[in-house]
């Protein structure tokens, strides 16, 4: 085989390679870099500049790089290209034919120009401007419509100054290199409208899920943001696992398609609550259901006072009537101090009434005690004061919901895992499932809804059992509690952690790596964002 064969078939297998290495490219602006860079390999071009087709019908300047005048600007460069859009049209409408990217684009045609200064039919006055500026000397030129699958045009390539590849002479670019050209911007036209499409799809779909989420957290007033933290704080956490070089978590490492089935996770980790009864998710008081039952409770204390005041005047009447007034002061006395006592028990139910985090067993028997009273109720029966229903609301030791609310609630984990594993996921998101669904295990096989232990669980998903901890610690918005501080939230994340509730390994790195300060300057008050003393923290091993 001569040079020239062995050059161009060493050509071909360099352009087989490019189309393999363009269509694994997952990001468009490395995408546009890739294409314009190996359209210069490919032809010894010692510049070029790719141009996209925009909506507006405009040629928008995406990459532009020279190696001579040692430019690089668009792309992953970090520096805007300073030229406006050339426009495929004038504004008369008439085609702009004197441009050469613009013509190969209303032409769909290859233009291939030994010499810009000796070329008809073309205005190359820019750049002549451009090469008295900066000395340069722009002379062949090789423009290639970038056309997809749908046979529309998508960008131009645009190469300047083939190079002699032993000499470095600039010279016209040959037939092979039009050729060879052609073929590269129909590989990459394919390429890039592919990775756009996906972009546009794995939008549209985020979108959906951040649809989902934010229907749940309209839902619910009280556990609004929620489906938005979770997932950033998450992911907060993940990288500084990922970061880890020494410990249990090493090992652990995350690639791009890692991150975003995490992220994607994260997103969907309460979408079941979606089947959740508003009137659960909303408890906000122990006895609320469609309203707050403390008031027909309070209603009952007015009527008992009622009675004891009847039952006085009753009293006094008898007194009166027998001649008998002697004993009205220790008739007055008992009533007032029943009047307290009424007061006093409908001012703790009050309280009893609004979730806390421990009811103690002693104010549990006074709402029994309570319950024993009677009253005649509007159907003028004779009736404890308090209903069973109203009594084992009242009793609930913890937050406002009852056992079998609190399954209704816990409820939405099984929903999530069977909404989930209906869908036809890719193979870069079939963990998805796994991920959100393990956030309410516990490294002891004593969480729900499987009773996983920790070797049975992902990394990932032990991660936002971590993040959904923290975050419901230090929300502001839940109906029985305020916003707790780092310090207050960390001491009860480290006695989980000593509880085998959580993950030592990553509770270790959230707290070393101070992911806790960070989620907070971005979504807490700073009232709860105190100094906080890591030696004090339960169960950290520093």
């Amino acid at each position: 085989m001569n040079n020239a064969g062995s050059d161009l078939l060493e050509r071909l297998e360099k352009l087989n390679a490019i189309g393999v290495a363009l269509s694994a490219e997952r990001d468009t602006e490395r995408t546009l870099e890739a294409i314009l860079e190996a359209a210069k390999s490919l032809t010894n071009a010692d510049g070029g500049t790719l141009y996209r087709v925009t909506e507006d019908q405009r040629l928008k300047f995406e990459i532009l790089r020279n190696d001579t005048l040692n430019i690089a600007m668009g792309g992953t460069t970090g520096v805007a290209i300073p030229f406006d859009p050339l426009p495929l049209h004038d504004a008369q409408g008439q085609p702009n034919n004197s441009m050469v990217v613009a013509y190969s684009v209303l032409h769909d045609t290859t233009v291939n120009i030994e010499d810009a200064y000796t070329a008809d039919g073309f205005d190359f006055s820019g750049t002549r401007k451009f090469d008295q500026k900066t000395g340069y000397r722009s002379k062949s030129f090789l423009t290639v419509p970038m056309k997809n699958h749908e046979s529309e045009i998508i960008g131009v390539l645009q190469l300047i100054n083939a190079k002699h590849a032993e000499t470095g002479e600039i010279i016209p670019f040959s037939h092979a290199d039009q050729r060879l050209t052609e073929s590269l911007a129909s590989q990459a036209a394919i390429s890039l409208t592919n990775r756009i499409l996906i972009n546009q799809l794995e939008a549209l779909f985020e979108s959906f899920i951040k649809l989902i989420d934010n229907a749940i957290d309209e839902k619910s007033a009280y556990t609004g943001g929620h489906c938005e933290r979770v997932p950033e704080l998450t992911m907060l956490l993940a990288e500084a696992a990922n970061a880890t070089r020494e410990g249990p978590l090493k090992d652990f490492h995350m690639t791009a398609k890692d991150r975003y089935e995490l992220k994607i996770a994260g997103l969907l980790h309460d979408c079941g609550k979606i089947t959740t009864p508003v009137h659960v998710v909303d408890k906000a008081t122990k006895l609320q259901t469609l309203f707050d039952r403390i008031h027909l409770v309070d209603t009952r204390f007015e009527v008992l006072k009622r009675d004891a005041e009847i039952d006085l005047l009753r009293a006094k009447i008898r007194g009166l009537e027998q001649g008998s007034s002697e004993s009205f002061t220790t008739l007055e006395h008992a009533y007032q101090q029943r009047i307290r006592q009424l007061d006093d028990d409908r001012e703790f139910l009050r309280r009893s009434n609004i979730g806390s985090e421990f009811m103690t067993p002693e104010s549990q028997e006074r709402v029994e005690a309570i319950a024993r009273l009677t009253w005649v109720n509007e159907k003028g029966e004779t009736a404890f004061f308090l209903s069973d229903d109203e009594v084992m609301n009242l009793k609930i030791a913890k937050g406002t919901l009852t056992d079998e609310e609190r399954q209704t609630i816990n409820y939405h984990i099984v929903a999530t895992i069977k909404m989930l594993e209906t869908l036809p996921w890719p193979k870069h998101l079939k963990r998805v499932p796994e991920y959100a669904g393990g956030h309410h295990e516990r490294m002891d096989g004593k969480g729900y809804p499987k009773g996983l232990v920790r070797e049975q669980m992902s990394t990932q998903a032990r991660t936002i059992a971590i993040a959904d901890i923290f975050e419901a610690l230090t929300a502001r918005d839940r109906p029985y509690k305020h916003g707790k501080t780092l310090t207050e939230s960390l001491r009860i994340l480290g006695l989980m952690k000593m509880d085998n509730h959580v993950d030592p390994d990553l509770f270790d790195v959230f707290i070393r790596e101070k992911v806790y300060l960070k989620y907070a300057e971005r979504f807490l008050e700073p009232e709860q964002i105190d100094e906080v003393d890591v030696t004090k923290i339960p169960g950290f091993a520093g």
